[in-house]
């Protein structure tokens, strides 16, 4: 790495160079979370110019600085240079205001310098800044995008940070004068990564209507349940990228979630923008392929989830019960792809089940705080003293569960099904312990956030499910 010319001011910009993220969409994302509404007056401030828009936004919402990932090899080198006396100067298109925020909590810079109501301090702007900062000799200057390329070229020296190699190789002829930090990661792999495929299996729930009804080896029916198997995945993972989005300041709070692509600044805020309604449009396409029910359902299930990442998420005990009826929509939306009735008693079975299971998943994370000397989940409505409720209410409807369980395997409608109904029996002690296993588990500080991926890599929550399986077949 070079340590550069201590004789020449370095002029740093914000935005995708010192930060991995952008000032602007994130003021956009707190703002639209505050109240979606505002969505309507972005174009309307958008089209009075883009420092108006930025404007606008500063006087609304304040970006918590502390929190905003930063790019740790340039902030090294900044830190470095500083202590050898070299004169820094923070110069960004975002609003002053929160230039100015962020250029305080890091005390590093000489000077802060961001764009007001009237004057976006981009490109040829921000060149002009400069030389009336710096009329006469040469600067160094850090970007990284294609509208520093004017700057650049006027520059001395160059700092190319977290720029794409199509972008590095315009400037090559000046190599020599050429430092480069933080280098970029794969985006598809992070945008794969923040659609959270391995949640794709709680949406295998839309199958277990063709089980239940014995139809598996309809070929035609397991098609249509593949499908909606296929649009529910989609919906989700457009889900996905919203709550990652709404959630970015208590995401970076967290132990684990930091590490999220967005919260970390390791992909562009905009992919989550654009790629959630892209993915539900797609979701939406793909659920044309079934009956309109389906499509109802699934559009149920978006707008619930919306509520949910908006609003419910921040409710005691609603939060919970609103996830347990988010994991039942899934059978009934299994049912409504192949043309089945879902019974009642189903329909409790998943409610208290996976009520249970939500409230397991607080009680976990509500035992980590604990063990991190915390008392609050950061944007949920639990705390400390919680701790012994949630897990007595969770206990409870784990055993609701096997309960109704028992009355549905004794359901005359459901009895006519299997030849030998009374095998059914043994899963309700199969099913106790393996939710007694779970809760021991959370219980010791042994258990992940979420249950489900738990029992899903857990090899005697396999074997006891697969077991399960196994006697509904010796059933039929």
């Amino acid at each position: 790495m070079l340590t550069g010319d201590s004789q020449l001011p370095l002029y740093v910009d914000l935005d995708g160079t010192l930060l991995k993220t952008d000032v602007l969409l994130e003021s956009i994302v707190l703002l639209l979370k505050r109240n979606p509404l505002y969505g309507f007056l972005l174009p309307v401030w958008l089209l009075r110019g883009r420092a108006r828009l930025k404007h606008e936004l500063a006087r609304r919402v304040q970006v918590a600085c502390e929190l905003l990932p930063l790019n740790p090899e340039l902030l090294a080198f900044l830190r470095q240079e500083k202590d050898r006396g070299r004169r820094l100067v923070l110069i960004s298109a975002s609003n002053e205001a929160a230039v100015r925020a962020v250029g305080a909590h890091l005390d590093l810079f000489d000077l802060c310098l961001g764009s007001d109501a009237d004057l976006n301090l981009r490109a040829e702007a921000k060149l002009a800044s400069i030389r009336r900062l710096q009329p006469e000799g040469g600067f160094a200057y850090a970007g990284n995008s294609r509208a520093d390329l004017v700057i650049w070229a006027a520059a001395t020296q160059l700092y190319l940070v977290n720029c794409h190699p199509r972008l590095v190789e315009r400037l090559v002829p000046r190599a020599n004068a050429i430092t480069q930090f933080d280098q970029p990661e794969p985006g598809l792999r992070r945008f794969i990564e923040a659609c959270r495929p391995h949640q794709w299996l709680k949406n295998g729930l839309v199958f277990l209507p063709l089980l239940l009804s014995h139809q598996l080896n309809d070929l035609g029916l397991l098609l249509a349940a593949c499908i909606g198997f296929i649009s529910f995945s989609l919906c989700a993972s457009s889900v996905y990228l919203l709550n990652d989005l709404l959630d970015l300041e208590s995401d970076r709070l967290h132990a684990t979630k930091q590490r999220r692509p967005f919260a970390a600044g390791e992909l562009s805020l905009t992919v989550g923008l654009l790629g959630s309604p892209a993915l539900l449009v797609a979701s939406i396409l793909v659920a044309l392929l079934l009956p309109l029910a389906f499509l109802q359902i699934l559009l149920a299930y978006w707008l619930l989830t919306c509520l949910y990442s908006f609003v419910l998420k921040r409710v005691f005990l609603l939060d919970a019960l609103i996830l347990s009826l988010l994991y039942t929509l899934r059978i009934i939306a299994g049912s409504a792809a192949i043309g089945v009735v879902t019974t009642n008693w189903l329909l409790g079975f998943s409610a208290c089940l996976f009520f249970g299971l939500a409230l397991l998943k607080r009680y976990t994370e509500v035992s980590k705080l604990l063990a991190q000397g915390k008392s609050a989940i950061a944007g949920r409505g639990y705390t400390a003293a919680s701790l012994q409720g949630v897990m007595l209410a969770g206990a409870v409807s784990s055993l609701l569960a096997v309960i109704v369980f028992a009355f549905y395997i004794n359901a005359p409608d459901i009895t006519e099904l299997y030849s030998r109904p009374g095998l059914l029996w043994l899963i309700c002690p199969l099913l106790l312990y393996l939710l007694w296993r779970i809760w021991s588990f959370a219980r010791e500080g042994r258990l992940q956030e979420d249950p489900l991926l738990f029992a899903a890599s857990d090899h005697r929550s396999q074997f006891i499910t697969g077991l399960c399986a196994l006697i509904i077949w010796a059933a039929i």
